[in-house]
């Protein structure tokens, strides 16, 4: 069912893809479970159009896209010019399928769907080599909210951001926020990981995804995690990978031009929504009863920045610093010849401590996010 069009915020990645569509080639767009992929498939309709709409989680939709023929996938497609497929993730043979509707089938669009990209990504790429548009959807953007929110009234949210995150049913849903987030993260979230993944102990993912809930906007060791949860260091750098697939987690490494007394190989990982990080541990206090402010508000900024850097097709690379004698810098970009940091501080009175960077990289630029001016660094102040 359509929402309400004045319920709808736009994400913000919607409008690009309609700059993509009727150009022969298929749009698929991945994303986590609950994030929003069903309603933007909504945004993308409009009234009047031929449409045809398959949800894979049934089965006969499953069935019909299954079929090896062109002239069945014609006679499903029949006279519609835009077909939606949703979890596309289920279908076997995903990628031949949708081969087959691009190159015989003129004049349509196929919108494609899916909640994993180790499934999806695996099924299209080799198939769909040079046929298709990806994007990836994520829960909503700080901008994305202030577009349909105003700037201000989001601003003023930022304390339930922090706690809460932005999925668009605890986005929507005050007051529900805490049983609407243990319901996704026991429920739906990790459901693709366990279901297309040879998980023989889901105990370890509970015990690995507190370890990380916990140690969140820190750097991290596979042996210290293995150590913790009882396994080895394989195993946990297989279970961060699929982690990552599913778009819960993200890593970011320790930027380094091979100076003798920078740290190479260490990696820091963030969660991709702090609702489902403060789920985790069950923590739900607000901002000022907590001891914690400072990681969350980090994984709150460099999650947010990613959103933006990634729905506005902007491209550099991420990275912190650290060296041996532990001087760091939270979160680095580079691009073209540019190095820009960014200290991050809930407190707007701290100051930065980046004289140990600079004397490194003295043409970098070094800049201070905090509570009052955070706005500018995620795209909408």
């Amino acid at each position: 069912m359509l929402e309400k069009e004045s319920d709808i915020i736009e994400r913000w990645i919607s409008e690009d893809i309609r700059k993509h569509m009727y150009r022969g080639k298929a749009i698929i767009v991945m994303g986590p479970r609950q994030c929003g992929k069903t309603t933007l498939l909504n945004q993308l309709f409009d009234a009047g159009q031929q449409m045809l709409y398959l949800n894979c989680d049934d089965a006969r939709d499953r069935q019909a896209l299954e079929a090896k023929s062109i002239a069945a996938l014609k006679s499903l497609v029949g006279s519609n010019k835009l077909v939606l497929i949703d979890e596309a993730q289920r279908v076997n043979d995903i990628g031949l399928s949708l081969k087959m509707m691009v190159d015989n089938i003129p004049g349509i669009q196929v919108i494609a769907t899916g909640s994993s990209s180790f499934e999806l990504a695996n099924r299209i790429n080799e198939p769909m080599t040079g046929r298709k548009y990806e994007y990836y959807l994520h829960p909503f953007a700080q901008q994305e909210l202030a577009e349909h929110y105003g700037s201000w009234n989001e601003q003023k949210l930022l304390n339930r951001r922090l706690i809460f995150g932005s999925y668009p049913d605890i986005v929507k849903s005050p007051g529900e926020e805490a049983d609407l987030l243990n319901l996704l993260v026991g429920s739906y979230l990790f459901k693709d990981v366990f279901m297309f993944q040879d998980l023989r102990r889901p105990e370890l993912l509970d015990k690995l995804l507190r370890a990380l809930a916990l140690q969140v906007s820190s750097e991290v060791s596979y042996t210290e995690l293995a150590r913790l949860t009882g396994t080895d260091h394989n195993t946990i750098q297989r279970y961060i990978h699929l982690l990552e697939q599913a778009y819960v987690i993200f890593r970011l490494y320790n930027y380094s031009r091979n100076k003798r007394n920078e740290i190479k190989k260490s990696r820091k990982i963030y969660f991709w929504d702090n609702g489902v990080r403060n789920s985790l541990i069950d923590d739900f206090r607000q901002t000022e009863l907590r001891d914690d402010i400072g990681k969350l508000w980090e994984n709150f900024l460099v999650s947010e920045r990613m959103k933006y850097l990634a729905n506005n097709r902007i491209h550099r690379g991420s990275f912190f610093w650290r060296n041996i004698h532990q001087s760091e810098i939270d979160y680095l970009e580079t691009y073209e010849d540019k190095l820009e940091a960014y200290e991050m501080k809930w407190n707007p009175r701290r100051k930065a401590a980046a004289s140990a960077f600079l004397r490194q990289y003295s043409a970098a630029q070094v800049n201070m996010v905090h509570s009052e001016n955070y706005p500018v660094f995620l795209g909408f102040g």
